[in-house]
């Protein structure tokens, strides 16, 4: 992540929520998300937010990730929506359903471990190496 420039730790406040523990859960997702960026190595472009909401689906079976696929998708020019949809979208669908289940993983215990070790013992497949 550091060599993305982005941490967890500078997101804004979840704001919004009826109780604290919801606002705890929603900071926690937020949180996640940058970790799968790496997990997953995903760029933090169209493609690979999108690739990465279809993940997010897959794992915590919100349709607001769904939904952020397809109004995200709308805004891929032709040679993105191809790549996306022939080799990101299926890799994603699978990368989601064959992970562990990743929103319970208390990842700051593992930040000293080798990436290469967590993904396969977490099942992760890294997305594929595409030009894009």
């Amino acid at each position: 992540m550091g060599s993305r420039n982005f941490s967890p730790d500078d997101r804004p406040p979840v704001r919004f929520m009826e109780t604290e523990e919801l606002a705890y859960v929603a900071m926690r997702a937020r949180e996640v998300h940058d970790f799968w960026h790496t997990l997953f190595n995903l760029l933090t472009n169209l493609i690979g937010e999108s690739a990465l909401k279809v993940i997010e689906f897959e794992q915590i079976l919100l349709p607001m990730y769904f939904l952020s696929v397809i109004v995200g998708t709308e805004q891929f020019n032709a040679k993105q929506r191809s790549l996306f949809y022939k080799h990101y979208f299926p890799w994603a669908v699978q990368a989601g359903m064959k992970s562990t289940d990743l929103m319970y993983v208390y990842y700051e215990k593992h930040f000293h471990e080798d990436l290469e070790v967590v993904r396969r013992r977490w099942g992760i497949i890294p997305a594929p190496s595409v030009q894009q």
